[in-house]
């Protein structure tokens, strides 16, 4: 049991703050509860980190011995994922939808003159499927805004030539009220009508932009007529449309349908597979192939893993949605398609997705269970992208806190090994700059910093950070030089801006990308350093303010000031004492200094 619990604990960290599906597994590798989340690793650690009131709860827990989790793009596609993942294994532990429903979806029937409408079915007549959609009054609203753009007919009549050409049909109501052109009797063609179905198909994709224009323009229309009620209503319609403009990406109505993608790091490559059939994915797995050799091509390794996996899964689908044409061989029919926009390519990125996650979450839990691997790979990172000579084990930043000219005082903090050595931080009061003067403070502070450091023989950072422009970069420079300091151990500057990194002598900065580890480090390392100088600088400014008031007062030592702030904590509450509680605490004479000292009326 505490190998289970210990076992499931130790990727709760590791799981991604993204929305998805996720499945618990019991002992025998059946899969016993499906649940969606807006946050997974918030949602899965809820069911261990706390005590459920729920006997149902309690015992679910209980029984899980795995879990594995399919990440989405957002809310929506988690839940319409849910639905058909539960659908695909009936788990023990779900609500089960005893009448087979699934969410609805809009279909362009295969007809003349097509029929458009919602619909819970799916046949495979050659129709048109769009969907499924979680809101029903999403759907209702499209369909209802495509018939006032498009005549649409609703009718259920066989609209073939000859049924046409034979003049048993008559107009009906929706020609009068200009909702139909009427093919029925021939007074609209189908060119034009096909035209229509095209720009609905637009619509249904995903490029609703022709809907949402025509809305907006209605709404200022409306707006300027002071019609605002029917304004108000228009502009509901377009913000509906405009959240819905891009349909799930987790189900497009495809049957019977291979997705794999591949993904690679120095040492594997990554293989996810997907199965979707009748429109739902009902198979996500991914595996690791560890490179052998260098040359080897992601061609070949593709086709490896497509062989491998329709095998075990037992897969027959004769097309195979894939990022490029693999190498191998394969079954005679097999058709692979190498999506370039649309619904199969939805899915690609889909696949893709999880293939990443899959890497990143094997590289979290190897470095969880060996910290100095993670240390290592990211302190390389860091090298690699500053052009270091060596490792950065230890780094170090400088920040100068002079706010309004006042207790001028700065910063230094030290990180080894990518991490904070807080015992190794050290503060330093401005001794030889008077006024506000950002470059000569940082000269004095690095001069003072590195000195006592060559004086004691300690260790020398590889890195120096300093928290500023060109102007206390080359002051921190030249101080370096004069030490003889300066190509021993790199110095680059951090401009606060656009965190842009400069070298000395060098009037390009680098510009990393935002989201790299490398950035996140040196700001890590210029936030500590604010921080801790700014604490530094409230505290120094904070005690000479007390100072500057009670040593003033002749005849008022260290003891009796002592006293007076441990009880009232500050010389605002002092003054607000009555004399003879002052006489109490430190005496009648000293009571008469204080109240003198800091004016205050004899109460």
């Amino acid at each position: 049991m505490n190998d289970r619990l210990n076992y499931i604990t130790s990727l709760l960290s590791t799981i991604p703050e993204k929305p998805g599906c996720y499945q618990y597994y019991d002992a025998k590798g059946t899969v016993i509860y499906v649940g969606k989340a807006k946050n997974l690793r918030k949602r899965i650690s809820s069911y261990f980190q706390k005590e459920h009131e729920n006997r149902k709860t309690r015992v679910l827990v209980k029984q899980i011995y795995d879990l594995r989790y399919i990440v989405v793009d957002s809310e929506a596609d988690a839940l319409l994922l849910e639905n058909n993942l539960i659908k695909q294994y009936r788990p023990r532990y779900n609500v089960l939808l005893k009448d087979d429903k699934t969410y609805p979806s809009i279909v362009i029937k295969n007809e003349p003159f097509p029929r458009i409408f919602q619909t819970r079915n799916i046949i495979r007549d050659g129709s048109l499927y769009y969907g499924p959609y979680s809101s029903v009054h999403f759907i209702r609203t499209l369909l209802h805004l495509i018939k006032e753009l498009y005549p649409i007919r609703n009718c259920k009549h066989a609209l073939t030539p000859e049924a046409i050409g034979s003049g048993k049909y008559k107009v009906c109501l929706q020609y009068h009220i200009k909702r139909c052109k009427a093919p029925c009797v021939g007074m609209q063609l189908a060119e034009e009508y096909n035209r229509n179905i095209a720009d609905i198909k637009e619509i249904l994709k995903g490029n609703s932009s022709k809907v949402s224009e025509l809305l907006l323009e209605r709404m200022k229309v409306l707006a300027e007529e002071m019609r605002f009620e029917e304004a108000q209503e228009v502009k509901r319609q377009y913000d509906l449309v405009e959240s819905f403009r891009l349909k799930s990406t987790v189900v497009p109505m495809l049957h019977n349908v291979d997705v794999f993608s591949l993904d690679e790091n120095e040492t594997s490559f990554f293989i996810n597979y997907m199965h979707v059939g009748s429109g739902a994915i009902v198979q996500v797995y991914t595996i690791e192939y560890q490179k052998k050799l260098d040359d080897e091509q992601k061609e070949y390794v593709l086709g490896l893993g497509i062989v491998e996996m329709r095998e075990r899964f037992r897969s027959h689908a004769n097309e195979i949605i894939v990022p490029f044409i693999p190498e191998g061989v394969f079954p005679e029919g097999i058709s692979f398609t190498v999506p370039q926009r649309g619904d199969k390519r939805k899915l690609l990125e889909l696949s893709l997705q999880n293939a990443k996650q899959y890497k990143v979450d094997k590289l979290k839990r190897s470095e969880k269970f060996n910290p100095e691997q993670r240390a290592t790979r990211l302190l390389t990172t860091i090298q690699k992208d500053l052009h270091l000579p060596v490792l950065p084990m230890q780094i170090e930043c400088f920040d100068n806190s002079n706010i309004q000219g006042t207790n001028p005082v700065a910063a230094c903090v030290v990180f080894k090994k990518a991490k904070p050595s807080k015992k190794d931080y050290r503060h330093f009061h401005i001794k030889t700059v008077v006024g506000p003067d950002d470059f000569a403070s940082m000269r004095e502070i690095v001069t003072r910093r590195y000195t006592r450091l060559l004086e004691e023989k300690a260790p020398l950072p590889q890195l120096i950070i300093i928290d500023g422009g060109k102007g206390q970069l080359n002051a921190a420079t030249e101080v370096l030089r004069e030490l003889n300091l300066l190509g021993k151990i790199t110095i680059v500057g951090l401009a606060k801006r656009l965190e842009e990194i400069f070298y000395p002598g060098d009037p390009f900065p680098l510009v990393l990308d935002k989201t790299s580890e490398t950035l996140k480090v040196i700001q890590h390392l210029r936030d500590e350093a604010h921080r801790f100088g700014i604490t530094f600088h409230r505290h120094m400014r904070s005690k000479g303010q007390i100072v500057s008031e009670l040593d003033t007062i002749k005849g008022i030592g260290e003891k009796t000031k002592e006293a007076l702030l441990k009880k009232y904590k500050s010389v605002k509450r002092i003054r607000e004492v009555p004399s003879a509680e002052l006489e109490e605490l430190i005496g009648k004479k000293k009571a008469t200094l204080v109240a003198e000292g800091l004016g205050m009326e004899v109460r």
